[in-house]
């Protein structure tokens, strides 16, 4: 990291950790409303997974892996300034003006130059236009279906339901199917 970049990194540090550390107490809103989890885990804890598991089948298929880890810490931040939306609170479009406005009210916090590379992966995923994006928003419902799958000791298999079927239907890379036929 060069001096200035530091420098500027430092300057802003407590703003844009508390964007961080916010995440540990956000819990997911699908798994309280669907549900009815009082406690479930929460985004932080989903992000760490997607970023463990993405890690993995990153190396595994030969990606630029720095770059996912990247983007999977990136891929809820938002939720730090506008909480865990689901797709029943408003149309998809609505979710990305929210998510977009939040990154740069986030992003704000760094210097430019990292402003720019953060914005410009935040963006490869939330476009989903390259192999890393595609990969991490399959992990995200993979991910979403493990959880599930843990959940399901405590839970009816009815209300879990719902999540392994968005994982069946949103999950498209072949071998992260076949993991998530072998749990579901």
């Amino acid at each position: 990291m060069d001096q200035a970049c530091l420098k500027a990194t430092l300057e802003n540090s407590e703003s844009i950790f508390e964007f961080i550390l916010k995440l540990k107490t956000i819990p997911r809103a699908g798994w309280q409303k669907k549900v009815g989890i009082t406690r479930p885990e929460s985004v932080a804890d989903h992000a760490y997974s997607v970023a463990a598991i993405a890690m993995v089948l990153s190396d595994a298929k030969k990606l630029d892996t720095g770059k996912i880890l990247k983007m999977a810490i990136l891929h809820d931040l938002a939720e730090s300034v506008i909480g865990d939306l689901t797709p029943e609170d408003g149309p998809k479009s609505k979710k990305i003006k929210l998510e977009n406005s939040a990154m740069k009210k986030i992003l704000s916090h760094l210097n430019a130059k990292t402003q720019k590379q953060y914005w410009f992966i935040w963006m490869q995923y939330q476009k989903n236009t390259t192999r890393e994006a595609k990969l991490l928003h399959n992990v995200d419902k993979l991910e979403m279906a493990l959880q599930a799958r843990i959940y399901s000791k405590s839970f009816p298999a009815k209300k879990l339901e719902p999540f392994f079927d968005s994982a069946r239907k949103h999950i498209t890379d072949p071998d992260i199917k076949k993991i998530l036929g072998k749990i579901t």
